[in-house]
C-alpha cells in the first residue's frame, strides 16, 4: 500500500473516505523525572523522542488497517498531530484520504 503526503500518486483514484489511528501514550515517572533534570542542563530528552517515535509508528499502523478495511490501495494526504492531554502523555494522530485505484 503507498502511504503518502501528496495527493498527485500518478495513477488515476477515487477517494474512499478519510482514515485516521490514533494512540496516547505515556513514559513512567522514572523516566518522567529524569526528563525534568534533562531540562534543567538542555540536550535531547530520549525517551520522549523515543514515545513519540513508537506513538507515530502505531498511529499509522492504525491508519493503515482502517484503509485496509475499506479495501483501499493507497492514501494520500497523510499528516500527523500530536497534542498534550496530561502532563507527560500525548496523543498523535496520523490522517489521510483512502483511496481505490480506478
Amino acid at each position: 500500500m503507498i502511504i503518502t503526503t501528496i495527493e498527485n500518486i500518478g495513477k488515476a483514484y477515487e477517494p474512499l473516505g478519510l482514515v485516521r489511528g490514533s494512540m496516547i501514550q505515556s513514559k513512567h515517572i522514572g523516566k518522567d523525572m529524569m526528563a525534568g533534570f534533562k531540562t534543567l542542563v538542555g540536550g535531547e530528552l530520549k525517551g520522549y523522542t523515543e514515545m513519540m517515535e513508537e506513538s507515530r509508528e502505531t498511529a499509522l499502523s492504525r491508519m493503515v488497517k482502517q484503509a485496509e478495511t475499506l479495501g483501499a490501495d493507497a492514501v494520500v494526504g497523510v499528516r500527523f498531530t500530536s497534542s498534550s492531554v496530561m502532563q507527560g502523555a500525548a496523543e498523535v494522530t496520523a490522517y489521510g484520504t483512502a483511496v481505490k485505484y480506478k
